[in-house]
């Protein structure tokens, strides 16, 4: 009954502007990360839409800047399945930007068939956590630059059901794509536990969220009972503006300033798996990432 009352409750609201900010939100030409655009433009923020389908871009450019009336939201490729176009992306950021106030990790695969992304990497754990690990590496001199600024990764509950192979982290050994999901989304909060502990006293801080079960795209590899199951629960399930609210909780909350490091759902702090705390763990995968993405990031 409480989740029930939570779920169909009044959505969190803020009067919080964001005049003068800039916000980079990846996969925002559909579903939650639209919404947390079209909120934020609302504010008043310069909005960066950046992912791979440039008509689904600039379509939702034009849909954000009609609904918002700020015409200053543009969108710019970016394909977390490649680390060359995530170079070219961060190069062509940090050109021709001043700041980056705001960057909001949202895009991401579930469920798919097993596939590898350009460099390697299986594609889940290759998108939903590599490809944002290197983007954020990528724009932090410039995050730090533009201090109070925030890393917002948007994770899933999950989490709760994953586990990091360390030893078979493309999962090449054995591929189960329910698995395969549930380790990338603990990755993001095991990433997002150790950059806050990072960036402790740069004014740079960094949050993970649960948006809670909402009907987007990401269903689309779902079959059989799945499905099904699905379809059962869908009456319960938040719309993509109900489930972006955490998102721009996380983004916009005077309050989270002071705040870093922290997992959250239903716009409040949130119980995440035991695992998500393990920061042994968290410590491996960082190195890990950092050496299969030949980087350096101490």
């Amino acid at each position: 009954m409480n989740a029930l009352r939570k779920l169909f409750s009044t959505p969190w609201s803020s009067t919080v502007r964001l005049d003068d900010k800039t916000v980079v939100i990846t996969g925002a030409n559909t579903g939650i990360g639209k919404e947390t655009a079209l909120d934020l433009a609302k504010r008043g923020a310069k909005i960066i839409i950046a992912c791979r389908d440039m008509e689904k871009a600039q379509t939702a450019v034009k849909e954000v800047t009609e609904s918002s009336g700020n015409q200053n939201v543009i969108c710019m490729k970016l394909d977390l399945s490649d680390t060359k176009s995530i170079k070219e992306f961060a190069e062509t950021i940090n050109k021709g930007e001043t700041k980056l106030n705001i960057l909001i990790n949202n895009a991401g695969v579930m469920v798919c068939p097993y596939g590898k992304t350009a460099d390697g990497f299986e594609m889940q754990i290759g998108v939903n956590h590599m490809g944002h690990f290197l983007l954020t590496y990528l724009l932090l001199d410039l995050i730090k630059g533009s201090a109070p600024s925030r890393i917002i990764n948007v994770s899933s509950m999950a989490h709760a059901w994953g586990t990091i192979n360390i030893d078979d982290i493309n999962s090449e050994k054995a591929y189960d794509k329910r698995a395969a999901y549930s380790q990338s989304k603990l990755a993001n909060i095991l990433f997002t536990r150790s950059l806050a502990k990072r960036l402790q006293g740069t004014g740079v801080t960094a949050y993970s969220l649960h948006p809670g079960v909402v009907q987007t795209d990401l269903w689309r590899h779902l079959n059989g009972p799945q499905q099904f199951v699905m379809k059962m629960v869908s009456p319960f399930t938040k719309n993509a503006a109900q489930g972006a609210q955490t998102t721009i909780y996380c983004a916009v909350e005077p309050e989270l300033e002071k705040e870093s490091g922290g997992y959250y759902s239903d716009c409040a702090p949130a119980s995440c798996s035991t695992a998500a705390m393990d920061d042994d763990m968290a410590k491996k995968l960082w190195e890990l990432s950092c050496q299969m993405l030949s980087i350096s990031w101490d």
